[in-house]
């Protein structure tokens, strides 16, 4: 296997100048993302084929061991404060479970009973999505994961860093990173670590934005879990209206967060109609608010102080 030779370029590594081996491992972190941008057809091929089946009400579910797996499991988690996406919606499975996610444990990836288990304990089906990465292509655990849940129906997508190994050869969809041999033979928490988490990311965007959840390049469906994010949302928010921090704050209290839902308030909505136009619209903010334009017309857009006020004299 590529990923296991050792190149010849490197052979005296250890003896070379110190910028000498830097620029080395640079020249090899290009040529990952070289190998990203080669596959780039695979990825969004299986992006589409993924976002068919997310759509229905699928699980998202990300494998792997080792690097690979770390890798997974860290582009899965990151979904759920930047897109919002379901908590009990994604799955990560790493051979060794949270231990591995701090140390090595390397005796793991072999463990295909437990790998099956896995994938039968959490009914693993159609249309949920299995993402399967192993640097080696032939990773036991991984390949196990894959296999069951195939078996059950589910949708799978292989990423892989050697050619013509059965993760690749028996997933639904294949995407081979060709990152060859590493600078230190074998380490491939190198190249082939770096294109995973190139291909990962991209995969998992584009599936993101397809479903919805990016609106002019913002991430409209953040989680505003901290300070931080809190700003972000009313920076969004305003961004988007024109509308005044005093404004924006207003409107996604009442929307209870949602910048979504806060964005269709200002338009001058009911938080009901807002509600109900974003899930007749797959919770696509461009396509909620064409529709409701067209059904209504045009809507004069209120301030919050005059909606209070509104509010104020119906109670009278």
């Amino acid at each position: 296997m590529d990923t296991e030779r050792a190149s010849p370029r490197y052979t005296d590594i250890d003896l070379w100048e110190p910028a000498d081996i830097l620029h080395a491992m640079i020249e090899g972190q290009m040529a990952a993302v070289a190998a990203v941008r080669a596959a780039v057809p695979a990825i969004e091929q299986a992006a589409l084929a993924a976002e068919a089946r997310l759509k229905d009400g699928g699980r998202l579910i990300y494998v792997g061991a080792g690097t690979s797996g770390r890798l997974a499991v860290q582009d899965g988690a990151e979904l759920i404060p930047t897109f919002n996406w379901p908590k009990e919606r994604l799955l990560l499975l790493i051979a060794g479970g949270k231990e591995a996610l701090l140390r090595s444990a390397e005796n793991a990836e072999d463990e295909t009973g437990e790998a099956i288990e896995a994938i039968r304990q959490h009914k693993i089906t159609a249309p949920d999505v299995v993402i399967a990465v192993a640097a080696s292509g032939t990773t036991p655990f991984t390949l196990a994961c894959l296999r069951e849940a195939k078996r059950g129906g589910a949708f799978t997508i292989g990423i892989a860093n050697n050619q013509g190994t059965p993760i690749l050869a028996e997933a639904d969809c294949s995407i081979w990173l060709d990152t060859g041999p590493e600078p230190i033979a074998g380490s491939t928490r190198m190249k082939a670590g770096t294109a995973q988490r190139v291909a990962l990311n991209l995969l998992s965007s584009l599936v993101m934005i397809r479903l919805g959840r990016v609106h002019e390049g913002l991430m409209v469906d953040l989680q505003a879990i901290n300070a931080k994010l809190a700003r972000r949302s009313e920076n969004i928010l305003i961004r988007l209206t024109g509308r005044t921090p005093l404004e924006a704050r207003g409107a996604l209290q009442r929307a209870n967060g949602s910048v979504k839902l806060a964005v269709l308030l200002l338009h001058g909505y009911g938080f009901d109609d807002a509600t109900r136009a974003l899930d007749q619209a797959d919770g696509r903010l461009r396509t909620a608010l064409k529709n409701l334009g067209n059904q209504t017309g045009a809507t004069d857009v209120l301030t919050i102080d005059e909606e209070l006020s509104s509010d104020a004299q119906d109670r009278g």
